[in-house]
């Protein structure tokens, strides 16, 4: 048995491959290096849906149909603002996501896309407050989602940026909530029940819910000339420094160096990350010296929390955010996994009490 089903295959994609000895991502035949900071969101659900779920975009076409899905989206979910004001925006996006009907048009996948992304939009706008944004026909998807969820207009650096960010997160392998996604699919569920169960599963802290606690330690921290003293002091105390370290990952995460330098463009303004990047510092330093015989580096989460906050994206809203970059990775597992007709039922081990009679 293997506890958590590490090291199991459960699956066979063509989608992305994560070498956790090598440190590096694949999507599509394509290191994640390659692609983000240097393809559109569009392009790279393009890549990644091509042959794989039915009404990809063609190769180097503008993604339009996402663009007009993200306005019927909205028409369809706006309305329902009000019975979802009261939750957290991941809980909100996961309500809003499960009022499309198998049979609606925003059940396909373009539409889904678009359906995760406006939801993700609206429940962060609506969390702080603020009346929500329409959608912009002439605006790319992550433009628009900036835009949506700020109620301002992003300059191209930081539109720029969230399109990195977007691009990293779009797949990884079979983490839990694709996972999730693709058993949901294995049944015949439909896609709108797979990306509600995938939601429900990012929702958890110990998946998606990660790169809001490493604001909290930068909270804490406060200064750089504080940080040795506090991150020493959370060693002791036997607490996990947040954004260091991968299960999978036994080198550095390829993505935090993608999101790395995303942020570095953002560097100067009303921000954090001079602060963050001495923290790093700090705290390589003193694991190398605590952890000598396993290696901790810098995780995708670390710097995800920087750019999302030099983004002016509200931190209750990161797991939503996240959601929506990765929705285009569950719909393409999903559409592979529906492909196979058979339903995912592993074994359990039985290790209670037997009956008397049976003794």
């Amino acid at each position: 048995m293997k506890n958590g089903l590490d090291e199991v295959v459960a699956a066979e994609t063509v989608l992305s491959h994560v070498d956790g000895e090598g440190g590096r991502l694949i999507v599509r035949g394509h290191d994640i290096e390659t692609l983000a900071g240097k393809a559109a969101y569009e392009d790279v659900v393009t890549l990644l849906w091509s042959g794989v779920v039915g009404d990809a975009p063609a190769p180097g076409a503008p993604c339009t149909d996402v663009a007009a899905a993200r306005v019927r989206a909205f028409e369809r979910l706006a309305p329902l603002v009000p019975f979802v004001a009261h939750l957290t925006p991941i809980e909100a996006t996961r309500f809003l996501i499960g009022v499309i009907g198998d049979s609606e048009p925003l059940a396909k996948p373009s539409g889904m896309l678009a359906t995760v992304g406006v939801a993700a939009a609206l429940a962060t706008r609506i969390s702080e407050g603020g009346a929500p944004v329409p959608p912009d026909l002439a605006r790319g998807h992550a433009d628009d989602l900036l835009r949506m969820i700020r109620g301002r207009d992003g300059d191209a650096a930081e539109v720029a940026a969230l399109e990195a960010y977007l691009v990293t997160i779009i797949d990884h392998g079979l983490n839990a909530s694709t996972f999730t996604a693709r058993v949901v699919a294995s049944t015949a569920a439909g896609l709108p029940s797979a990306l509600v169960a995938a939601v429900s599963a990012l929702k958890g802290p110990f998946h998606g819910g990660a790169p809001g606690p490493v604001l909290d330690m930068l909270d804490a921290i406060g200064t750089e000339d504080a940080a040795d003293a506090w991150l020493a002091g959370a060693l002791d105390r036997g607490e996990r420094l947040m954004g260091f370290g991968h299960r999978i990952y036994r080198v550095r995460d390829p993505r935090a160096d993608v999101l790395k330098a995303a942020v570095r463009t953002l560097r100067g303004r009303a921000n954090r990350i001079a602060l963050a990047e001495g923290v790093e510092r700090h705290a390589l330093a003193l694991l190398a010296r605590r952890k000598a015989g396993r290696r901790l580096d810098v995780n995708v989460e670390f710097y995800t929390a920087l750019l999302l906050e030099a983004l002016g994206i509200p931190r209750a809203g990161f797991t939503a955010l996240f959601a929506a970059g990765r929705a285009a990775g569950w719909i393409a597992h999903v559409r592979e996994q529906e492909t196979s007709g058979r339903i995912i039922r592993p074994q359990s081990r039985y290790v209670g009490p037997m009956p008397a009679s049976a003794a």
